[in-house]
């Protein structure tokens, strides 16, 4: 506790809290679109807010403890993408059953060790390369919320180029704190009367079982999960220095998906967006204090899965404009880093390119996402080079 303590920060806090707000805020609507998929009422959807809070939170909190990096769990965004278009022909016990069954397979690829080994013989230039492919679109989100609001945007950008100058451990916090203020400024009073002060409760189903949609969910499920989030945020600590160990953090995020699938907690697995606001140098310049965002970041997960509908009502004041920059401020310094180790070697420079060129297409082939693809191009191309060499 005493370590804690010491390497308390507050940019590191902050970034916490950041990474919540955008995680949150970015894709909770999806996660209402599948979960009203299943057939969940009211009721039920508040279960899996809480339960997708608690779940995150746990695993934010103790692996960032255990490991003394900044571990960033969140839920499956594209895997909520997935059920919202397809839990439409089975009931909503047989919903749990697939995410129950999808956790099982995520635990057995992370007791085996077999994605870990895969990761290692992928190159850092590739790696990089996939995540700053990944990432990029959150830059370009500055401009595209520029567009709508012109003012907001372009004052919060402001903000962080100047304080980046002058206080660049702290930039984050003063445009998060210069948007809120302004999105307050010109909102009417009545704006927080409309949010319900109140906690939810869990809501526990025991899964069925439905063969056909085990193998046509269970398993999409588990291919989107692994490749679009496991595989970003492996690169976003590879890439940030560490070298924590892969396996254990894709059992306990395969467990947690076991345990709270009965209560609405669909999947979850590492982040990536959030991972890399939370391990940059604008979270603090030490490496081995930025474990304090991990721990901020389960520690308003689960304020947040406690509030249920409370939270997501907050959130939803703030506008979309306001939310989309302040993910790209956050991540510009982590995009320019991993654009400058993809490209730094002659040797790798081309796949490298490849690799992220194909992730920023956001081509997906078989269902599975553009991260995938881009890491198979740029291994495909490296290896060509190898051997005519």
């Amino acid at each position: 506790m005493g370590t804690v303590i010491k390497d308390m920060s507050l940019s590191a806090f902050v970034a916490g809290f950041v990474a919540v707000l955008i995680g949150f805020s970015s894709s909770v609507a999806i996660v209402f679109q599948a979960a009203r998929a299943a057939g969940a009422d009211s009721s039920l959807i508040v279960s899996w807010i809480m339960a997708l809070g608690l779940g995150m939170g746990a695993t934010c909190f103790f692996l960032s403890l255990w490991y003394k990096s900044p571990v960033i769990t969140a839920w499956s965004t594209p895997g909520a993408a997935l059920l919202a278009t397809s839990l439409d022909n089975i009931s909503y016990a047989e919903a749990i059953g697939v995410f129950v069954f999808a956790g099982l397979l995520t635990v057995i690829t992370g007791i085996s060790g077999l994605f870990d080994k895969v990761m290692r013989l992928v190159p850092l230039q590739l790696a990089c390369a996939m995540l700053a492919g990944v990432l990029f679109k959150f830059g370009l989100s500055i401009f595209d919320s520029m567009m709508s609001d012109v003012l907001l945007v372009s004052t919060m950008l402001l903000t962080y180029l100047v304080s980046k100058q002058v206080i660049p451990r702290y930039s984050i916090l003063l445009v998060l704190v210069v948007g809120v203020v302004m999105v307050l400024g010109r909102s009417d009073e009545s704006l927080m009367s409309g949010i319900p002060f109140e906690l939810g409760r869990f809501l526990w189903v025991w899964p069925e079982w439905n063969l056909g949609a085990l193998v046509g969910i269970g398993v999409p499920l588990y291919i989107v999960t692994m490749t679009s989030q496991n595989i970003p945020g492996v690169a976003v600590m590879r890439s940030s220095g560490y070298n924590t160990p892969v396996s254990p953090l894709i059992s306990w995020t395969g467990v947690t998906s076991v345990l709270l699938a009965p209560l609405g907690g669909f999947a979850f697995n590492l982040a990536a967006i959030t991972a890399a606001i939370c391990s940059g140098n604008e979270c603090h310049k030490d490496p081995k204090r930025r474990y304090i965002a991990g721990l901020s970041a389960g520690i308003f997960y689960w304020l947040a899965g406690l509030a249920g509908t409370s939270v997501v009502a907050l959130f939803s004041i703030f506008p979309s404009t306001m939310i989309s920059a302040l993910a790209g401020i956050a991540l510009l310094g982590t995009i320019g880093m991993n654009l400058k180790s993809a490209i730094a070697d002659d040797e790798n420079r081309e796949a490298a390119l490849i690799t992220f060129l194909v992730t920023v297409s956001g081509v997906s082939f078989l269902e599975i996402a553009s991260a995938f693809w881009g890491i198979l191009f740029g291994a495909i191309c490296l290896l060509i080079s190898k051997i005519k060499r």
